[in-house]
């Protein structure tokens, strides 16, 4: 115990029966158990890819990521960033070092590790459900394309820019179930973003929608080839063969969508839910079936046919050219302190982010 920093971490934590509940507790430090590590969580990025997280991880497993050995309802947002180990009661992983991965928004996170190649994984045994990808923490030292000065635009975008590369990839393995072009919802958030720059990259025909108030933001960045307000939806040539992918997570929206495009409507995937307190959709909806899409499936399947080295290749240099494509619109706001991570959540939650604005977030004072 002697050994333990005596001074109390910070910790934020939300309700997911009701998304406006929130708080950030001063915990103390635990000893370390054989095999655990300690994690100083020095900065993450906030999204409305985190609010995803919040509203659908209760039956998704997101919310699970964490140790919830604190009080229900209580759980905690799991967020893409950095981390160092700062301390380590397992003989194969030292001090020192730095990680990327999905830590909770707290000042440090402990977990039982385990060493995997270069990279530190989460082998507690509440993340074995969890698929891979969500488990590693990856040593930016072994990174060869790693920039002390793009850590922020990794933390903000690496991530979903993985999910959007995969939904474009699953799309067109899949010669786009028939459609003609893709209709993406909720087109403001930056995982909507990164998949209209791929679906613009492989040429296929895109329509985003968007509320009022980021229509001009999100057609200024030139991802799709048309951007609408929810309300112009009845407009779009309801006979041309279409896919859906639904970051919104509106089931009325979800809904009419279905019901104007019926059997020319070929597919349907939900990715997210960022539109709050949305109803669900009906069970009987006209056209396809809409399904949860799985990235880690995509992912599966891409490293089996490419080749693992292929498939992180390709991944890797997507990603930079989207990193280039977007990082000059992009407005990087820092926050370091429990008032600026709930000033920064609200801001997300209620949609009052700009779609070029980016939170990175810190509450152990990075």
């Amino acid at each position: 115990m002697s050994g333990i920093d005596p001074r109390p971490f910070l910790d934020f934590q939300i309700d997911p029966s009701d998304l406006e509940k929130r708080r950030t507790l001063e915990l103390s430090r635990k000893a370390l158990e054989p095999g655990q590590v300690r994690f100083r969580v020095d900065r993450f990025a906030f999204t409305a890819n985190n609010i995803s997280y919040a509203s659908t991880g209760s039956f998704l497993g997101y919310l699970n990521f964490f140790p919830t050995d604190i009080e229900a309802p209580w759980r905690r947002i799991p967020v893409m960033g950095h981390g160092e180990i700062i301390e380590s009661s397992h003989p194969d992983i030292e001090s020192g070092g730095r990680y990327f991965g999905f830590y909770p928004m707290s000042g440090e996170h402990v977990i039982t590790a385990e060493r995997r190649g270069a990279n530190v994984w989460d082998a507690g045994s509440h993340r074995e459900p969890h698929a891979a990808t969500y488990r590693q923490f990856e040593d930016v030292r072994r990174d060869p394309h790693y920039d002390p000065a793009r850590e922020d635009l990794v933390a903000l975008l690496r991530g979903l820019y993985v999910t959007s590369f995969l939904v474009e990839d699953y799309l067109h393995d899949n010669a786009g179930f028939g459609a003609e072009s893709v209709l993406v919802t909720s087109a403001s958030s930056k995982t909507s973003i990164a998949l209209g720059y791929c679906l613009r990259q492989r040429g296929t025909p895109s329509i985003g929608l968007t509320s009022h108030r980021n229509l001009d933001a999100v057609r200024k960045l030139n991802c799709f080839d048309n951007v609408l307000p929810y309300d112009e939806l009845p407009a779009i040539d309801h006979t041309r063969p279409t896919a859906l992918v639904d970051l919104a997570g509106d089931g009325a929206l979800l809904a009419a969508i279905h019901h104007q495009f019926g059997d020319a409507l070929k597919y349907s995937c939900v990715v997210g839910g960022t539109h709050r307190g949305a109803a669900a959709a009906p069970t009987e909806l006209p056209g396809p079936t809409p399904r949860f899409f799985f990235a880690p499936s995509q992912i599966k399947k891409r490293s089996g046919e490419w080749g693992a080295v292929e498939f992180t290749a390709r991944l890797g240099q997507g990603f930079r050219d989207f990193g280039s494509f977007i990082e000059p619109a992009l407005h990087i706001v820092r926050g370091s302190d429990a008032e600026a991570v709930d000033r920064a959540y609200g801001e997300v939650l209620d949609g009052r982010s700009s779609p070029t604005t980016g939170h990175i977030l810190s509450l152990s004072g990075n």
